[in-house]
């Protein structure tokens, strides 16, 4: 099989193509990357020459229809994506360039060459947040109600991957998933954030509502589930991706510090970014129930390998941090 995996220098399509050729090493994997700052072509460096690499933006429509044409694609996973709320409340049209013009671009290169199947990566925040206290979750049915300019860039990118399945036929399958961790992940992300300054001693800033909560998963366990919904998930389903494993932000770091055996006195409060969502829960039950998944990693250990791979490859993430866009304690109070 021929498979093209858009945003593979990137933290989650990197994890998958190192995944995929690992467990599927007969096939053929060609990696399409904008090396936006996020991107690190350096990170592929140990599959290089097993991999196709081609520069270039999910939105040229002529090059993206050669490469999936050129290369003879069997199936498409697209992972290419901005991600960072923060930058897009300071950016927002480039969320929607890449996010929705890019996805749209995509579908249609796929819909005109034909492939056996596009795999969309979606997320947790299309569906808004819940309240700390609620007795609910998404369901893949649940409404969409995204709140910020990144959660309403992808919720218009769902809607167009499931518009292209009904009015096309094509073969698409979707993910939302929950908050990823583990390695080459870039530093402008919590644990990676936390990790790097807290090595350091410099301060980990918490958004002032440090009882927000975020679900946790090892990226491991996603390109997983990623993999079985290739195999043997329903053309046009979607499916949820959750541990169900809950963390405050002040946890998380309480958890970061202790593992690096940093004092308490680190974590700064700064002011909540707009828009702060309190909380993302997911029902995974779909997944598990049709097609066996469940998380695999443990999250202590898994963290905890986690910030050991931080602190065994500065030279990965150092050379990073001058690319960082937005300066996390720089907000600013609403009036």
């Amino acid at each position: 099989m021929k498979l093209l995996v858009t945003g593979g220098a990137g933290f989650i399509g990197s994890n998958f193509v190192f995944y995929w050729l690992d467990h599927h090493p007969q096939d053929k994997v060609i990696v399409y990357d904008a090396l936006t700052y996020a991107g690190n072509r350096a990170t592929l460096a140990p599959v290089e020459e097993r991999i196709d690499f081609i520069e270039g933006d999910v939105t040229d429509a002529r090059k993206v229809e050669e490469v999936i044409s050129g290369h003879k694609v069997d199936v498409v996973v697209h992972f290419a994506a901005e991600s960072h709320n923060s930058l897009a409340i300071l950016d927002p049209g480039r969320f929607v360039k890449t996010n929705v013009l890019g996805t749209q671009t995509l579908l249609e290169a796929c819909r005109k060459v034909g492939v056996e199947r596009y795999h969309h990566i979606s997320t947790c925040e299309v569906y808004g947040d819940l309240a700390l206290d609620s007795p609910d979750s998404f369901r893949e049915d649940s409404p969409y109600r995204p709140r910020t300019p990144y959660n309403a860039s992808k919720a218009a990118a769902d809607h167009l991957v499931r518009a292209y399945a009904l009015t096309y036929d094509l073969p698409v399958t979707i993910t939302n998933c929950c908050n990823n961790y583990g390695p080459y992940q870039f530093p402008e992300k919590v644990i990676p954030l936390f990790t790097v300054n807290a090595m350091d001693d410099k301060p980990i800033p918490l958004y002032a509502s440090v009882q927000n909560k975020r679900e946790w998963l090892h990226v491991e366990d996603h390109c997983r589930a990623v993999e079985l919904v290739l195999q043997r998930g329903r053309v046009g389903e979607t499916y949820h991706v959750g541990s169900g494993l809950e963390l405050s932000i002040e946890e998380l770091a309480n958890k970061v510090l202790a593992l690096l055996s940093k004092p308490p006195t680190l974590k700064q409060i700064v002011p909540d970014r707009p828009s702060h969502d309190r909380r993302y829960l997911l029902d995974s039950s779909k997944i598990r129930r049709e097609l066996g998944w469940e998380p695999t990693i443990d999250f202590e250990e898994g963290l905890a390998s986690t910030i050991k791979w931080y602190v065994d490859n500065r030279s990965w993430w150092e050379p990073l941090l001058e690319r960082m866009p937005v300066v996390e304690t720089a907000w600013q109070p609403r009036h």
